[in-house]
């Protein structure tokens, strides 16, 4: 190749490759509905259970998990309201835990502890409010309307996943 093509191709190539580090993300902020699902289930000695619920932020930008406030059921049955004030800041794109101590309805409690004894899962929904604060914006609110299953965990009695 002559010697002026081979500088031009150079040339062209380290064009392209500026006008594409131009056209990329500058780090734009945007704010996207997040989500929240049963981590892991645990049930103590007199039937109450502790809920580690996962919190995820789809937003570009850390956000702040104000309150939560989501009625749970069990296959099916009624088992309470998730309600909790984390204050739990997630990084953007990230995820983190909460855990909420709770009293279950008396249907929720029997399905549980069938399920439990019978080494079979359970399917919940959740469904209800999420307080956030985007990192630089105001407080918003979104709905959660979510389904998922939990699985007994082998070695451990008590604790659906």
């Amino acid at each position: 190749m002559h010697p002026s093509k081979r500088i031009a191709a150079i040339a062209l190539a380290g064009g392209f490759a500026l006008l594409l580090a131009a056209c990329s993300s500058t780090g734009g902020k945007r704010v996207s509905e997040p989500a929240a699902s049963i981590q892991q289930l645990t049930v103590d000695a007199r039937g109450n259970w502790q809920v580690q619920l996962r919190l995820q932020n789809y937003s570009s930008m850390a956000t702040r998990f104000d309150t939560i406030d989501l009625a749970l059921e069990v296959n099916g049955q009624p088992a309470g309201h998730l309600k909790a004030s984390p204050a739990l800041s997630i990084p953007g794109e990230s995820g983190d835990l909460t855990t909420i101590n709770h009293v279950p309805d008396g249907t929720g409690r029997l399905v549980v502890a069938d399920a439990l004894a019978s080494g079979q899962g359970i399917n919940y929904t959740l469904k209800g409010d999420v307080q956030v604060t985007p990192e630089g914006n105001k407080q918003r609110s979104y709905t959660i309307d979510g389904k998922n299953q939990l699985g007994p965990v082998p070695g451990l009695p008590g604790v659906l996943r």
